[in-house]
């Protein structure tokens, strides 16, 4: 086999590789997508749950505090998920 052609099939599995790496870069950022778009839902429940939590006019049980910060450290493992799927 001459120089060109272990050139060409090279170039050949070069493109393989490249093609299957941005397919999975794609399908990555897909799925980090679909849960960041989940993960706002969350934020939103967050938002209101620590508003109403601040608010001293209204009164707020200690199960109330509970939940919100159960949904809080779910919604921290899924941000850390999702930078770990976009970082590897």
């Amino acid at each position: 086999m001459g120089m060109r052609e272990e050139f060409d099939r090279l170039v050949e599995k070069l493109q393989m590789e490249r093609d299957e790496i941005n397919l999975k870069i794609h399908l990555a950022s897909m799925d980090a997508k679909e849960e960041f778009a989940d993960a706002e839902k969350k934020w939103g429940q967050v938002k209101t749950k620590a508003s109403e939590i601040a608010d001293g006019a209204k009164e707020t049980s200690e199960e109330y505090i509970a939940k919100a910060k159960i949904v809080g450290e779910e919604l921290k493992e899924t941000y850390h998920r999702i930078s770990k799927r976009l970082s590897e």
